[in-house]
Protein backbone atom coordinates (compact mmCIF):
# COMPACT_ATOMS: atom_id res chain seq x y z
CA UNK A 1 0.00 0.00 0.00
CA UNK A 2 1.29 3.04 -1.07
CA UNK A 3 1.68 6.35 2.11
CA UNK A 4 -0.93 8.03 0.29
CA UNK A 5 -3.50 5.59 0.29
CA UNK A 6 -2.60 4.67 3.86
CA UNK A 7 -2.81 8.48 5.22
CA UNK A 8 -5.95 8.46 2.69
CA UNK A 9 -7.71 4.90 4.64
CA UNK A 10 -6.27 5.82 8.49
CA UNK A 11 -8.25 9.38 7.58
CA UNK A 12 -11.31 7.52 6.03
CA UNK A 13 -11.93 5.52 8.96
CA UNK A 14 -13.68 8.09 11.37
CA UNK A 15 -15.30 10.26 8.28
CA UNK A 16 -16.41 10.17 5.02
CA UNK A 17 -14.39 11.97 1.49
CA UNK A 18 -15.11 12.31 -1.81
CA UNK A 19 -12.87 9.83 -4.05
CA UNK A 20 -11.93 11.67 -7.08
CA UNK A 21 -10.26 9.71 -10.12
CA UNK A 22 -9.52 10.08 -13.49
CA UNK A 23 -11.45 7.56 -15.88
CA UNK A 24 -10.29 8.45 -18.60
CA UNK A 25 -8.25 11.13 -20.87
CA UNK A 26 -8.45 11.93 -24.72
CA UNK A 27 -5.10 13.58 -25.79
CA UNK A 28 -2.81 15.37 -23.28
CA UNK A 29 -3.60 15.16 -19.96
CA UNK A 30 -1.71 15.95 -16.35
CA UNK A 31 -2.22 12.66 -15.03
CA UNK A 32 -3.17 9.33 -16.71
CA UNK A 33 -6.70 7.32 -15.93
CA UNK A 34 -6.19 5.92 -12.23
CA UNK A 35 -5.08 8.52 -10.86
CA UNK A 36 -6.88 9.54 -7.74
CA UNK A 37 -7.43 12.49 -5.28
CA UNK A 38 -9.49 12.38 -1.70
CA UNK A 39 -11.34 15.21 -0.99
CA UNK A 40 -12.08 15.43 2.72
CA UNK A 41 -14.23 18.91 4.35
CA UNK A 42 -10.81 20.33 5.29
CA UNK A 43 -8.42 17.87 3.29
CA UNK A 44 -6.86 16.33 0.46
CA UNK A 45 -5.18 13.60 -0.25
CA UNK A 46 -3.26 12.45 -3.41
CA UNK A 47 -3.71 14.74 -6.67
CA UNK A 48 -5.25 14.47 -9.81
CA UNK A 49 -2.88 16.65 -11.87
CA UNK A 50 -2.95 20.35 -9.91
CA UNK A 51 -4.26 23.40 -12.20
CA UNK A 52 -7.92 24.77 -12.65
CA UNK A 53 -8.88 20.85 -13.18
CA UNK A 54 -8.19 19.91 -9.66
CA UNK A 55 -9.70 23.28 -8.29
CA UNK A 56 -12.69 22.48 -10.59
CA UNK A 57 -12.79 18.84 -9.34
CA UNK A 58 -12.06 20.17 -5.63
CA UNK A 59 -15.47 22.57 -5.51
CA UNK A 60 -17.54 19.90 -6.91
CA UNK A 61 -16.34 17.24 -4.62
CA UNK A 62 -16.52 19.56 -1.66
CA UNK A 63 -20.23 19.97 -2.92
CA UNK A 64 -21.16 16.24 -3.36
CA UNK A 65 -19.77 15.76 0.32
CA UNK A 66 -21.84 18.82 1.89
CA UNK A 67 -25.23 17.45 0.27
CA UNK A 68 -24.48 13.97 1.28
CA UNK A 69 -23.68 15.35 5.08
CA UNK A 70 -26.79 16.84 4.71
CA UNK A 71 -28.90 14.32 3.81
CA UNK A 72 -29.49 15.33 0.23
CA UNK A 73 -29.05 13.57 -3.20
CA UNK A 74 -29.21 9.92 -1.48
CA UNK A 75 -29.72 8.25 -4.53
CA UNK A 76 -26.45 9.93 -6.39
CA UNK A 77 -23.55 9.25 -4.36
CA UNK A 78 -21.26 9.77 -7.34
CA UNK A 79 -21.18 11.47 -10.50
CA UNK A 80 -18.98 12.14 -13.90
CA UNK A 81 -16.94 15.36 -15.13
CA UNK A 82 -15.82 15.53 -18.26
CA UNK A 83 -13.62 18.65 -18.96
CA UNK A 84 -11.41 20.16 -21.84
CA UNK A 85 -8.80 21.33 -20.52
CA UNK A 86 -8.08 24.39 -23.17
CA UNK A 87 -11.48 25.29 -23.70
CA UNK A 88 -12.92 25.02 -20.48
CA UNK A 89 -10.00 25.70 -18.09
CA UNK A 90 -7.24 27.47 -20.00
CA UNK A 91 -4.92 25.12 -19.48
CA UNK A 92 -2.18 24.54 -22.16
CA UNK A 93 -2.49 20.33 -21.97
CA UNK A 94 -5.13 20.79 -24.40
CA UNK A 95 -6.21 17.14 -23.98
CA UNK A 96 -9.78 15.77 -22.13
CA UNK A 97 -10.12 14.74 -18.79
CA UNK A 98 -13.09 12.48 -17.63
CA UNK A 99 -13.47 12.63 -13.71
CA UNK A 100 -15.27 10.20 -11.64
CA UNK A 101 -16.26 11.47 -8.06
CA UNK A 102 -17.76 9.30 -6.12
CA UNK A 103 -18.77 9.76 -1.81
CA UNK A 104 -17.33 7.15 0.17
CA UNK A 105 -17.80 6.79 4.20
CA UNK A 106 -15.80 3.99 6.50
CA UNK A 107 -17.88 1.40 5.27
CA UNK A 108 -16.22 1.51 1.71
CA UNK A 109 -13.14 0.98 3.40
CA UNK A 110 -11.94 -3.09 2.70
CA UNK A 111 -13.58 -2.18 -1.39
CA UNK A 112 -11.22 0.74 -1.50
CA UNK A 113 -8.44 -1.03 0.07
CA UNK A 114 -8.68 -3.74 -2.89
CA UNK A 115 -9.67 -1.49 -5.74
CA UNK A 116 -6.70 1.17 -4.94
CA UNK A 117 -3.48 -1.58 -4.37
CA UNK A 118 -1.34 -0.39 -7.20
CA UNK A 119 0.44 -3.28 -9.34
CA UNK A 120 4.16 -3.20 -7.49
CA UNK A 121 6.95 -4.22 -9.45
CA UNK A 122 9.43 -6.56 -7.46
CA UNK A 123 12.82 -5.22 -6.65
CA UNK A 124 15.46 -7.46 -4.81
CA UNK A 125 18.26 -4.67 -3.08
CA UNK A 126 21.12 -6.46 -1.61
CA UNK A 127 23.19 -4.26 0.23
CA UNK A 128 22.32 -1.77 3.44
CA UNK A 129 25.22 0.61 2.74
CA UNK A 130 24.61 4.79 2.40
CA UNK A 131 23.50 4.07 -1.34
CA UNK A 132 21.39 0.86 -0.34
CA UNK A 133 19.44 3.63 2.72
CA UNK A 134 19.11 5.99 -0.02
CA UNK A 135 17.45 3.96 -2.26
CA UNK A 136 15.30 2.35 -0.37
CA UNK A 137 14.18 5.61 0.70
CA UNK A 138 13.14 6.35 -2.95
CA UNK A 139 11.93 3.27 -4.22
CA UNK A 140 9.59 3.23 -1.28
CA UNK A 141 7.19 5.93 -2.39
CA UNK A 142 7.22 4.36 -5.62
CA UNK A 143 4.69 1.31 -7.23
CA UNK A 144 7.87 -1.11 -6.10
CA UNK A 145 7.07 -3.99 -4.05
CA UNK A 146 11.63 -4.03 -2.52
CA UNK A 147 13.03 -7.26 -1.05
CA UNK A 148 16.29 -5.68 0.98
CA UNK A 149 18.55 -8.06 2.17
CA UNK A 150 21.98 -8.24 3.89
CA UNK A 151 24.58 -10.23 5.13
CA UNK A 152 24.66 -7.79 8.63
CA UNK A 153 22.26 -8.13 11.23
CA UNK A 154 20.66 -4.89 12.55
CA UNK A 155 21.48 -3.17 9.29
CA UNK A 156 17.86 -1.85 8.25
CA UNK A 157 15.58 0.84 9.63
CA UNK A 158 12.79 0.70 11.69
CA UNK A 159 9.49 2.38 10.60
CA UNK A 160 9.66 0.86 6.85
CA UNK A 161 6.04 0.43 4.94
CA UNK A 162 4.75 -2.64 4.20
CA UNK A 163 5.77 -3.43 0.70
CA UNK A 164 9.38 -3.21 2.16
CA UNK A 165 10.49 -6.78 3.74
CA UNK A 166 14.01 -7.11 4.92
CA UNK A 167 15.85 -10.30 5.19
CA UNK A 168 19.24 -10.83 7.12
CA UNK A 169 20.70 -13.77 4.64
CA UNK A 170 24.02 -15.65 5.77
CA UNK A 171 25.90 -16.41 3.43
CA UNK A 172 23.67 -13.28 1.76
CA UNK A 173 23.75 -15.55 -1.86
CA UNK A 174 21.92 -17.97 -0.33
CA UNK A 175 18.59 -15.76 -0.55
CA UNK A 176 19.06 -15.83 -4.67
CA UNK A 177 17.30 -19.10 -4.96
CA UNK A 178 13.96 -17.79 -3.53
CA UNK A 179 13.46 -14.48 -5.13
CA UNK A 180 10.39 -13.78 -6.93
CA UNK A 181 10.21 -14.56 -10.40
CA UNK A 182 10.32 -11.61 -12.64
CA UNK A 183 12.37 -9.29 -9.88
CA UNK A 184 14.80 -6.77 -10.99
CA UNK A 185 18.15 -7.28 -8.48
CA UNK A 186 20.08 -4.52 -7.37
CA UNK A 187 23.43 -5.73 -5.92
CA UNK A 188 25.65 -3.04 -4.01
CA UNK A 189 26.69 -4.56 -0.95
CA UNK A 190 29.23 -4.01 1.31
CA UNK A 191 32.62 -5.81 0.11
CA UNK A 192 33.34 -6.81 -3.69
CA UNK A 193 33.66 -10.41 -3.32
CA UNK A 194 29.92 -10.73 -1.73
CA UNK A 195 28.95 -8.54 -4.99
CA UNK A 196 30.67 -11.55 -6.98
CA UNK A 197 28.96 -14.04 -5.10
CA UNK A 198 25.44 -12.70 -5.38
CA UNK A 199 26.48 -12.01 -8.85
CA UNK A 200 27.09 -15.18 -9.61
CA UNK A 201 24.30 -16.52 -7.88
CA UNK A 202 21.91 -14.07 -10.00
CA UNK A 203 23.08 -15.57 -13.32
CA UNK A 204 23.41 -19.18 -12.36
CA UNK A 205 19.47 -18.40 -11.64
CA UNK A 206 18.84 -16.70 -15.27
CA UNK A 207 21.03 -19.76 -17.07
CA UNK A 208 18.21 -22.24 -16.18
CA UNK A 209 15.23 -19.96 -15.00
CA UNK A 210 15.36 -17.07 -17.20
CA UNK A 211 12.94 -15.01 -14.95
CA UNK A 212 15.68 -12.10 -13.33
CA UNK A 213 14.63 -9.55 -16.53
CA UNK A 214 17.72 -6.61 -15.02
CA UNK A 215 20.52 -7.40 -12.74
CA UNK A 216 22.03 -4.42 -12.09
CA UNK A 217 25.48 -4.14 -9.93
CA UNK A 218 26.98 -0.75 -9.18
CA UNK A 219 30.27 -0.15 -10.08
CA UNK A 220 33.27 1.62 -12.03
CA UNK A 221 33.53 0.21 -15.77
CA UNK A 222 37.15 -1.19 -14.00
CA UNK A 223 35.69 -3.19 -11.22
CA UNK A 224 33.10 -4.60 -14.06
CA UNK A 225 35.71 -5.17 -16.47
CA UNK A 226 37.16 -7.32 -13.12
CA UNK A 227 34.25 -8.95 -12.33
CA UNK A 228 33.51 -10.05 -15.84
CA UNK A 229 37.03 -11.46 -16.41
CA UNK A 230 36.36 -14.21 -13.45
CA UNK A 231 33.01 -14.84 -14.67
CA UNK A 232 33.86 -15.46 -18.05
CA UNK A 233 36.59 -17.90 -16.47
CA UNK A 234 33.99 -19.78 -14.67
CA UNK A 235 32.04 -20.49 -18.05
CA UNK A 236 29.50 -17.58 -18.50
CA UNK A 237 29.49 -16.42 -21.98
CA UNK A 238 29.60 -12.87 -23.55
CA UNK A 239 25.56 -13.16 -24.05
CA UNK A 240 24.52 -14.31 -20.51
CA UNK A 241 27.05 -11.14 -19.02
CA UNK A 242 25.27 -8.82 -21.51
CA UNK A 243 22.44 -8.92 -19.26
CA UNK A 244 24.01 -7.64 -16.32
CA UNK A 245 23.92 -3.85 -16.57
CA UNK A 246 27.24 -2.11 -14.61
CA UNK A 247 27.73 0.95 -14.07
CA UNK A 248 24.40 1.27 -12.75
CA UNK A 249 21.70 4.29 -13.60
CA UNK A 250 20.80 6.64 -16.24
CA UNK A 251 23.62 7.71 -17.83
CA UNK A 252 23.29 11.30 -18.27
CA UNK A 253 22.60 11.84 -14.14
CA UNK A 254 26.49 12.67 -12.64
CA UNK A 255 27.35 12.54 -9.47
CA UNK A 256 28.58 10.20 -6.24
CA UNK A 257 26.57 11.33 -3.37
CA UNK A 258 23.86 8.13 -2.42
CA UNK A 259 20.99 10.30 -3.12
CA UNK A 260 22.04 11.31 -6.73
CA UNK A 261 22.73 7.21 -7.39
CA UNK A 262 19.17 6.33 -5.89
CA UNK A 263 17.52 8.52 -7.93
CA UNK A 264 19.72 8.05 -10.89
CA UNK A 265 19.30 3.72 -10.28
CA UNK A 266 15.29 4.72 -9.30
CA UNK A 267 15.04 6.22 -12.74
CA UNK A 268 15.88 3.75 -14.42
CA UNK A 269 14.04 1.18 -13.09
CA UNK A 270 11.09 2.94 -13.44
CA UNK A 271 12.46 2.31 -17.25
CA UNK A 272 12.76 -1.27 -17.42
CA UNK A 273 9.05 -1.27 -15.64
CA UNK A 274 7.33 1.34 -18.21
CA UNK A 275 8.94 0.18 -21.46
CA UNK A 276 10.30 -3.34 -20.48
CA UNK A 277 13.58 -2.62 -22.29
CA UNK A 278 15.90 -5.28 -22.92
CA UNK A 279 18.52 -3.87 -20.51
CA UNK A 280 22.62 -4.07 -21.90
CA UNK A 281 25.57 -2.82 -20.09
CA UNK A 282 25.17 1.26 -20.19
CA UNK A 283 28.35 2.78 -21.41
CA UNK A 284 29.28 5.83 -18.71
CA UNK A 285 32.15 7.84 -17.53
CA UNK A 286 30.74 7.48 -14.16
CA UNK A 287 32.85 5.66 -11.06
CA UNK A 288 30.00 4.39 -8.57
CA UNK A 289 32.35 2.26 -6.72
Amino acid sequence: MSPLAELFFARLANESAVLVQVQATEGSAPRDAGAWMAVFADALVGTIGGGHLEFEAIDRARALLTHGAQGEGAGKPSETMRLALGPSLGQCCGGVVQLRLERVTPQDLPALQRRLEVERMPVVLFGGGHVGHALAEVLARLPVALHWIDSREGIFPAGLPAHVVCEHSEPVQAAVKDLAPGSSVLIMSFSHAEDLDVLTQCLARQRTQQDLPYIGLIGSKTKWATFRHRLEARGYSADELSHVTCPIGVPAIEGKEPEVIAVSVAAQLLEVRTHKLETTPRATSSSQA
